[in-house]
């Protein structure tokens, strides 16, 4: 069974093809059984004059989807703390963190109020890592050494491990809190292809099978990105996973179990 991270949802009135009906058409297109479904950031509904809160719309939105397993977001003008208390309140498992696109620094207050809940309410975290047209002193991805050394039982995702600018900071991180205790930081391999050479989150072949070499094969779950992502990359995606020089088992880890075991999930 295969079990992604990192689809983003929307209203049809804010994107188009992009609700839950568009998602479920697009795993059955990719092979794909379920996916992690993230609430749009709250600017984005502003934006678009949407009323609704992001993560209420999202509950709403795959409430009766058993594929689909929800991940809000924090409206950074609201309380942050309250913001994740709704979060939990609503049975989601996790959180979406965009630096960039939210505009916080990793290490800032206001972040670690976030950081400081989730680890509390057993919430998983998927952060965005690598170049996202925002100042590089705030999303400097060595950065989140930080978030794991002050938030030590906090479980979290280097979504696209860095990118083709900062992979080799994604995995120092990674590999500084290995420490033989209890997995806390997992390389998120979504939009890593080179199919197309060396683009902003691009990785080669060799980089993934250095992550399972360095880190292990229980540290790395796939991701979709949808809507932002053609269906046939993502089976390409896939295909590039299966043929990977590393165990059979190992595949299948990334390709879904481990995020299920993460997740607290029972097939």
């Amino acid at each position: 069974m295969i079990f992604a991270n990192h689809a983003h949802l929307y209203p049809r009135e804010i994107r188009d093809n992009a609700d839950s009906a568009a998602l479920e058409e697009f795993l059955d297109e990719t092979g794909i059984d379920r996916a992690v479904a993230f609430a749009p950031f709250a600017h984005r509904l502003k934006e678009g004059n949407f009323a609704q809160h992001q993560n209420e719309w999202l509950y709403r939105e795959i409430k009766d989807k058993p594929r689909f397993t929800g991940f809000g977001t924090v409206d950074f003008e609201n309380d942050p703390a309250d913001e994740v208390k709704r979060i939990v309140s609503l049975g989601f498992k996790g959180i979406k963190m965009h630096p960039q696109a939210q505009e916080f620094r990793i290490d800032s207050p206001e972040a670690f109020k976030v950081y400081e809940a989730a680890q509390k309410y057993g919430l998983f975290i998927s952060f965005h890592t690598g170049v996202h047209w925002h100042r590089l002193r705030d999303n400097r991805v060595l950065l989140f050494d930080e978030v794991a050394w002050n938030f030590p039982d906090l479980k979290f995702s280097l979504e696209h491990i860095g990118g083709w600018h900062f992979f080799n900071e994604a995995l120092a991180v990674m590999v500084n809190n290995g420490r033989g205790e209890t997995d806390t930081v997992f390389a998120g391999w979504t939009t890593i292809r080179d199919k197309y050479g060396p683009g902003n989150w691009s990785l080669t072949d060799e980089q993934l099978e250095t992550v399972i070499l360095q880190t292990g094969e229980d540290r790395s779950i796939f991701g979709i990105d949808f809507p932002f992502c053609k269906k046939e990359d993502i089976i390409w995606d896939i295909e590039r996973i299966r043929r990977l020089n590393i165990g059979e088992e190992c595949k299948e880890k990334i390709l879904g179990s481990t995020l299920m075991k993460i997740l607290d999930i029972k097939e």
